[in-house]
């Protein structure tokens, strides 16, 4: 994953999986982003190959905190990733495909991958919680999810 600032968007680049092993530093990034003013997220799925519950609820958490001044918009979803997020109902919380604004150079976008965040319990939890708010009718999808993680052991909490 690449992410950086240009112009007024702050741009995420996700290459491979989003997954659970880079949320927490996406919602880490975009938390330091939102401090500093910027309102407006634009996240490039052109080289991403699929995404998880994990790393859709943290898009959602985003694109929920951004509301209403800011926006988080998703361009260039393959049509498997395009589908998972109608099937959850994020094209209703961030704009799905919409116009390509014109991309930074790869130079102005730094790789994430040497500040490792793996996710915590906490942060799985949040991301399927944003789900729900974003959709009620993920409530029935992610229950047992949800159910599972808040009441695992302590000991247990190291791993997702």
């Amino acid at each position: 994953m690449q992410v950086g600032v240009s112009g007024p968007a702050v741009w995420v680049r996700v290459h491979g999986r989003g997954s659970f092993q880079n949320s927490a530093g996406l919602k880490e990034f975009a938390a330091e982003m939102t401090a500093r003013g910027h309102q407006e997220f634009v996240v490039d799925l052109k080289d991403c190959e699929l995404m998880d519950s994990t790393f859709l609820g943290t898009l959602a958490g985003i694109a929920l905190k951004l509301r209403p001044a800011g926006q988080l918009r998703v361009i260039r979803a393959n049509d498997r990733c395009r589908s998972v997020m109608a099937n959850l109902g994020l094209d209703r919380v961030f704009t799905v495909d919409g116009p390509v604004p014109e991309a930074p150079p790869a130079a102005a976008l730094e790789d994430t991958d040497r500040l490792p965040h793996p996710a915590k319990r906490e942060t799985i939890i949040e991301a399927h919680e944003n789900l729900v708010e974003a959709d009620p009718g993920n409530a029935v999808r992610f229950k047992d999810v949800l159910e599972f993680l808040r009441h695992r052991e302590p000991e247990a909490q190291g791993r997702p």
